[in-house]
């Protein structure tokens, strides 16, 4: 089972995994550890990561990037408006309102949609933790940012999908690098609680949260962000600063040309990390825009000076922090920064003067999230085993339900929304499950919706739900409890409903006892803990439900319910209450059918579809990748033969051989470079079978001059060995008949004649002629002289040659007999005919080198 956390930025993503002996951030193909998270359409093929942003320089209009900040937002929303005015490619508003990306795909226009273009990330991610655990990738855990919506979750989950991805989690990336921080950490406090502030400020946005550690758990104690804050806001203020410049003094508008506006806002992130270091920084661009040099230079206090609006809102984030926390600046023990955009000096100089210490960089500015989401995977894996430690999450955003039916009320055009609660308040646990109460008599509605929007700037409205068909018995309004889940993804749905009616019955007293259980049991299976399948119970969604139990007054509003067993047996000791009194009255539990509809989600129809068009994609990225390296093959087998003819192969081909297969090899090269330079994968494949028609009988003459002297030594060494035993005169042998030796010496002579007639033949022949003695021949009459030879010469004593003395104690015979099976096992891997029971002392000198056949005496 793979244990992979995924962190996907707006920038680039990086890849980690658990090991036995810790977490890894996986090398991509090029042995980066960064992967840029670009997909750029070519005519041919798709190139992600790495090969999309070496091929986004010269097709900007159709490299995709910053897909973070359209996944799962509508087109009409401020914020993404304004993204995609400094982005290359276009994006247009899709049917159902959120934004349709259009790119030059196969030589045709297409459009995909967000989730897609991510899916086709995810899938590159897969495949590059694949490669390095030599495994298949599916399950994984996914760091989003703390601000993602409802929406923006289930998006990222269906991308996951889209990619062939089970996602175990979609942890919050503030709270994966708290993770990565206090699980290492061996010196946390039992009873005190050690305050920790992250800030992770980076590619697009700024994130703050408030950590309280204890040995063995963290608390995520609040969350603070500024959507639009980030490392790109910087190149931004420098990008519009030098295309004012450039316009001013060489006369060029950069804005005009997609090409020179991507190689400005290259230079321009290069030339920001330089002043991070250095008190000035140049930038110089080569032929950026109608054949001009440009060159420029900027100071840190000038830079600073044009940054002055972004740096006014780093404040923002850490006040909120700090207040939703409810603890003061003393209170924070340390600060980590972590980020890529962390690293501009202003930065750090307004956290040092806020938080009044110096923040600390000891966790890896880049990995720590990927490093979070691997170990948070290894936790709800039964794979491994960690550390124990509980990780207490909470929710950004109050979720309230709202509800209205088909009663008279609603008929009269009333409207009922105002009958709602807030159900998941603003730091509720994840993951959590509650029950809400309602009385209704026939089928309603209940819909979910943000109870405060204006951090979000998003539709209020999130999904709805239809709770029915279901009738009241006797019309009245009856009591239907719902239930709803906040997932570990931080996703809120209605799993189920159930109608409570009361009914009459004859059921005696002395038996009241009995439904009551049956009761009871139902009540309390009817909201059970969350769990992800396939994980195991772990001891931080334990702890997030038992502090639900603990605070039942947190969801406000009457009939809010906490979704654990101890809370569920509240109503259920009513029902027994009630039932002792009145006997003939049991509750009867109905379940009700629950459909919903998720505004701007993804039908499962569509995902079905988005997920084979990207196989179709896979597979043809897969063919032009092959059909690549079959091109490549032939190109190096003509640049390499072409030298080897001259070479080492020059005593071992003809002059009209050369000449003819040197012409074969220049014309193959020429067509490579014209008419061959995009033919299809078999073309190639019979170009190389053309050429090795003529080169192989060389390279086959070359090879067998090479091996074959070794081999004939072997020959010749097993013949000496195998002939000297049967003509000596040692003791050992003399079990062994005369006429069984005369067969081995007659083997030998025969050999030995093959193989001396087979020499001259060859002797006579020049290099470049084909060979009459090849390698594999000669091993062939090894291996034949062997297998007759050694059964003859390693034969045992017989026993009876031996006659036993009074003397001699009986176990002897066993224990030699005890012996041969050891020697049997040393020598396990021979041939049968090499394991028959002999004395080591009779099989030593005939022992064989058996990978080649020959014997290697003592």
């Amino acid at each position: 089972m793979s244990v992979v956390g995924f962190d996907f930025g707006n920038e680039s993503c990086i890849v980690a995994v658990a090991r036995q002996r810790g977490i890894d951030v996986v090398l991509n193909d090029e042995s980066k550890r960064e992967t840029p998270a670009i997909v750029c359409f070519g005519e041919k093929q798709r190139f992600i990561g790495t090969a999309g942003a070496a091929s986004s320089i010269m097709n900007p209009k159709n490299a995709i990037s910053q897909i973070k900040r359209l996944i799962g937002r509508l087109f009409s929303d401020p914020e993404l408006q304004r993204d995609l005015q400094s982005m290359p490619f276009s994006v247009s508003e899709g049917p159902d309102g959120c934004p349709l990306i259009h790119a030059r795909y196969l030589g045709e226009a297409r459009a995909f949609t967000p989730t897609q273009v991510l899916g086709m990330l995810l899938s590159n991610l897969k495949t590059i933790a694949g490669n390095n655990l030599n495994a298949a990738v599916v399950d994984c855990c996914i760091g989003i940012p703390v601000y993602f919506t409802d929406l923006q979750r289930r998006a990222v989950l269906a991308a996951a999908t889209i990619a062939g991805l089970h996602p175990l989690r979609l942890l919050h990336e503030t709270t994966a690098t708290a993770l990565a921080y206090g699980i290492y950490k061996t010196d946390l406090p039992e009873n005190d609680q050690l305050n920790v502030a992250f800030v992770d400020v980076g590619h697009s946005s700024m994130q703050v949260c408030i950590a309280g550690f204890k040995k063995g758990q963290l608390k995520i104690l609040a969350h603070a962000f500024d959507r639009s804050l980030g490392g790109r806001d910087f190149d931004e203020v420098l990008f519009r600063y030098f295309a004012a410049k450039f316009k001013e003094e060489y006369k060029i508008d950069v804005y005009q040309n997609a090409r020179a506006c991507h190689r400005l806002r290259v230079a321009c992130e290069k030339l920001k990390k330089v002043l991070s270091a250095n008190p000035v920084a140049p930038l110089n661009i080569e032929c950026l825009m109608d054949e001009k040099d440009v060159r420029g230079v900027i100071k840190r206090d000038e830079f600073e000076q044009i940054s002055a609006p972004i740096l006014e809102r780093v404040k923002g984030p850490l006040d909120r922090a700090l207040a939703e926390a409810g603890i003061s600046v003393e209170n924070v023990h340390s600060v980590e920064v972590v980020g890529s955009g962390s690293r501009v000096p202003a930065i750090i100089k307004i956290l040092t003067e806020f938080f009044g210490k110096e923040p600390r960089r000891t966790m890896n500015a880049s990995e720590c999230v990927a490093r979070g989401c691997a170990l948070e995977c290894a936790i709800l894996s039964p794979t491994f085993k960690v550390r124990e430690f509980q990780v207490n999450e909470s929710f950004p955003f109050p979720i309230g339900f709202s509800w209205k039916g088909s009663g008279p009320e609603s008929q009269n055009g009333i409207e009922d929304h105002q009958q709602g609660t807030v159900v998941f308040p603003k730091g509720n646990p994840i993951p959590s499950v509650k029950v809400v109460t309602v009385y209704r008599s026939s089928t309603f509605s209940v819909d979910v919706h943000y109870a405060d929007v204006s951090e979000l700037q998003v539709p209020t409205k999130i999904s709805t739900y239809v709770i029915g068909p279901f009738q009241a018995a006797k019309g009245e309004q009856a009591k239907v409890k719902v239930k709803a889940r906040l997932t570990l993804h931080g996703i809120v749905t209605i799993d189920s409903a159930t109608l409570l009616e009361e009914e009459e019955t004859d059921v005696p007293v002395s038996t009241v006892n009995e439904p009551l259980k049956e009761d009871t049991k139902m009540d309390t299976d009817e909201v059970p803990t969350i769990s992800v399948p396939t994980e195991p119970t772990s001891t931080g969604e334990n702890e997030a439900n038992m502090q639900d139990a603990k605070g039942p007054d947190d969801a406000s509003g009457a009939g809010a319910e906490n979704g654990v067993a101890g809370s569920g047996d509240k109503p259920v000791q009513m029902e027994t209450d009630a039932k002792a009194e009145v006997a003939k009255k049991k509750v009867k539990k109905i379940n009700i059918p629950v459909s919903g509809f998720v505004y701007g989600g993804m039908e499962a129809a569509d995902l079905q579809k988005a997920v084979e068009k990207e196989f179709e994609m896979a597979l043809q990225d897969r063919v032009m990748e092959e059909t690549k390296d079959k091109k490549n093959a032939v190109e190096a087998y003509v640049y390499d033969m072409r030298n080897k003819l001259h070479d080492k192969y020059q005593d071992f081909v003809t002059a009209s051989e050369r000449d003819e297969l040197s012409a074969r090899l220049q014309e193959v090269e020429d067509w490579l470079y014209e008419d061959g330079e995009d033919e299809t994968k078999g073309v190639y494949i019979a170009k190389l079978e053309e050429l090795k028609k003529q080169g192989d009988p060389i390279e086959e003459r070359f090879r067998e001059n090479s091996e074959r002297g070794p081999v004939i030594d072997q020959l010749v060494h097993c013949i000496n060995s195998y002939r000297e035993a049967a003509v000596s005169k040692d003791p050992k042998f003399d079990h062994i008949d005369i006429s069984e030796k005369q067969k081995v010496v007659k083997e030998c002579q025969d050999a030995e004649e093959w193989l001396m007639v087979k020499r001259q033949q060859q002797g006579s022949l020049p290099k470049y002629a084909t060979p009459v003695l090849f390698s594999a021949d000669i091993k062939r009459k090894a291996e034949a002289l062997d297998r007759f030879c050694r059964p003859i010469m390693t034969k045992p004593r017989p026993a009876q040659a031996k006659s036993p003395t009074p003397t001699e104690s009986p176990p002897t015979p066993p224990q030699s007999s005890e012996t041969q099976p050891e020697s049997h096992d040393k020598t396990a891997g021979d041939s049968q005919d090499g394991n028959v029971e002999a004395s080591s002392a009779a099989a030593e000198p005939m022992d064989t080198d058996k990978s080649e056949g020959a014997p290697n005496p003592t």
